[in-house]
């Protein structure tokens, strides 16, 4: 862009991130100081609904908007200190198990519940196997990943951030278990049947054990925390390798056939890294998916959501130390976001992440760019009858909504496409947004119809991607500057994926 555009652009950016500052006024729940998940304003009218709970995610993506607001000039550093002091001062108060908080909080009185509008987990009875004692490594992974920021932006707070950063245990969501040589999982004879071990799973059963699920799929929103456990030396080098870039095809006989996933045969190679910790030596199938006769290789995201794929750019600087992995990665997945929704849906606009639906339901939806127009066979696709979608997972999002924060994180890849589809969505759809809080969250693309709600989530997606945008990559450049980041940004540097 031209110096006179950019400026330009960086002053309509900045009053988007002064409205949407305005936003966390109504957000912080006065009883705690905790963000509450969602506002309502159904119809477009006043404030008519309070989400009031909470979770890992939305406190950590608080503190960065926090920060970025402060990056941004929108507040006083003595304001900063003050609103993340008084969240932390609480968040000490809350039930935590090895640091790590569980999945739902009541943001009026902190205490941990099963569910938005469900019981206190005082009532619930023992033994739970429920979110009352569910630890999610992908929610700790964001906690985590504010508390980083905040000790980095605000050196002053380190104290209190580091109470609460150093007993977090992500050696929690690590499979440590026996791992067959030359297999994708192991055989049905091992000691850990079937089981992916080396990858990182979903989550933890606190005084139980691990939730019975793994997260395979590595470009997806999970990374966060492999990124931290790695960086926290919780989690080995093996986390990155045994974790999936596309879902593999066969090494032993025993392996699953993942001819169901959204393109098969996905084209790749096997590739054998050095680890460079521990020196071990890792087969990986450096896969990718293709989009026919318009964008370049990528590896594609599990549902097919923008978050999944860039959330994490917000604050590890994939773009910068990932050239030949990740960060190209993420320029690759944003213009098949682009291409699809634009030249195959034929939408106006684009811009697909989960997000609320686009009406005053309050409800909210799995959204994600999975190629639902292109062939897709089931299990046991192959080279005559392919699979052809966009996602690993095919049909697990609908493609009928958009939401402004997708657009805000393709600003670091995209930077021109997505600042044009930033005015245009206001253009088009002027009831999306408000001057006292930004965009909404949910948009009908067909029929312009809006969801009038907003998340902490995306309003602190699209404060953090505001801040990078304008500050030349600040909050990532908060994060990249903690001995955390480390570990990470070696294994960016160091791996060269299939999509070059």
């Amino acid at each position: 862009m031209a110096d006179d555009d950019t400026i330009g652009h960086n002053a309509v950016l900045y009053s988007i991130a002064a409205d949407t500052w305005k936003f966390y006024a109504a957000d912080i729940d006065p009883n705690t100081n905790l963000p509450m998940d969602n506002l309502t304003w159904a119809g477009g009218g006043p404030l008519s609904g309070k989400g009031q709970y909470t979770s890992a995610s939305n406190i950590g993506v608080y503190l960065w908007a926090v920060v970025a607001a402060k990056d941004l000039n929108l507040i006083t550093r003595s304001t900063a200190d003050s609103l993340i002091s008084s969240t932390l001062t609480e968040v000490t108060t809350l039930d935590r198990y090895q640091g790590m908080l569980y999945q739902w909080y009541d943001t009026t009185n902190g205490h941990k519940i099963r569910n938005p509008g469900d019981i206190d987990c005082a009532n619930d009875p023992l033994p739970h196997t429920d979110n009352c004692d569910f630890l999610s490594a992908v929610d700790n992974g964001w906690y985590a990943s504010g508390l980083i920021v905040a000790r980095q932006a605000l050196p002053e707070l380190r104290p209190q951030v580091d109470a609460l950063l150093q007993p977090m245990n992500f050696g929690l969501f690590y499979d440590s278990g026996y791992q067959t040589p030359g297999c994708n999982v192991n055989a049905p004879t091992d000691p850990d049947p079937n089981q992916p071990t080396g990858q990182m799973f979903g989550g933890y059963f606190a005084n139980q054990g691990p939730a019975g699920y793994h997260n395979g799929a590595l470009y997806s929103d999970p990374r966060i925390a492999i990124y931290i456990g790695m960086g926290r030396h919780q989690m080995p080098g093996d986390v990155w390798w045994r974790s999936w870039r596309v879902l593999p095809p066969k090494q032993c006989a025993t392996d699953p056939d993942f001819s169901w996933i959204g393109q098969w045969p996905a084209q790749g190679y096997w590739h054998t890294y050095k680890d460079p910790q521990s020196g071990k030596s890792f087969n990986v199938w450096e896969g990718h998916y293709q989009y026919e006769g318009t964008s370049p290789n990528f590896v594609p995201t599990w549902a097919g959501g923008m978050f999944e794929g860039l959330m994490a750019n917000m604050v590890m600087p994939e773009t910068t130390f990932g050239q030949r992995s990740f960060g190209l990665n993420d320029f690759r997945w944003a213009q098949v976001q682009v291409e699809y929704t634009t030249q195959a849906l034929h939408y106006p606009v684009w811009g697909m992440s989960p997000s609320s639906t686009a009406d005053d339901t309050g409800n909210y939806g799995g959204f994600g760019v999975e190629g639902l127009l292109f062939p897709y066979f089931g299990g046991g696709a192959d080279a005559s009858h392919p699979n052809l979608g966009l996602s690993q997972c095919w049909s697990c999002a609908g493609e009928d909504t958009l939401t402004p924060h997708a657009s805000f994180l393709a600003l670091s890849v995209l930077p021109q496409q997505a600042y044009t589809n930033i005015v245009n969505l206001r253009t088009l759809f002027p009831d999306v947004y408000s001057s006292d809080g930004g965009f909404y969250d949910a948009v009908s693309p067909i029929s312009g119809s809006v969801g009038h709600r907003r998340l902490v989530l995306d309003q602190s997606m699209i404060m953090a991607a505001l801040d990078n945008a304008i500050n030349h990559g600040a909050l990532q450049r908060h994060f990249a500057s903690d001995p955390t980041a480390r570990i990470g940004l070696l294994y960016l540097a160091y791996e060269k994926m299939s999509i070059r």
